[in-house]
This record gives C-alpha cells, structure tokens and sequence, in this order.
C-alpha cells in the first residue's frame, strides 16, 4: 500500500523531531522548519514516518492512504 504525507508548513515550529527520529525522509528546510524529502512513501517506510507524525508537538504531520 502507498501513503501520502500531508504536512502544514505554516505552522511548523522547527523542533527537528520529526527528522531525529526519520531522518531517511526528514530534513530541515532553510526557513528552519521541518520537510519531508518525498511525499509519497511506500509500506517499508510508513513505520519510520508514523513516528515522526507521532512525536511532533504541533501535530502538523499526516500521513493518509494514498
């Protein structure tokens, strides 16, 4: 199964959790916030991506079924 991460930029803080504990799809944009490096992500990566929704404080990650 395919997923898509939907993430609302705007309200970003810029902790860096989410690229702490997924930095194989998780970096830090030059603004300081947080960006997925892609967007779609496959099952073998939703685990690691679940994570990163999970620990962000300002829960501005989703991840869907694509």
């Amino acid at each position: 199964m395919a997923y898509k991460i939907e993430q609302d930029m705007e309200n970003c803080i810029g902790c860096g959790a989410c690229v702490s504990i997924c930095p194989e799809n998780w970096e830090m944009n030059k603004d300081g916030k947080a960006k997925p490096k892609k967007i779609k992500i496959s099952d073998k990566e939703f685990d690691k991506n679940k994570q990163a929704e999970e620990i962000c404080p300002v829960n501005v990650i989703k991840i869907k079924k694509a």
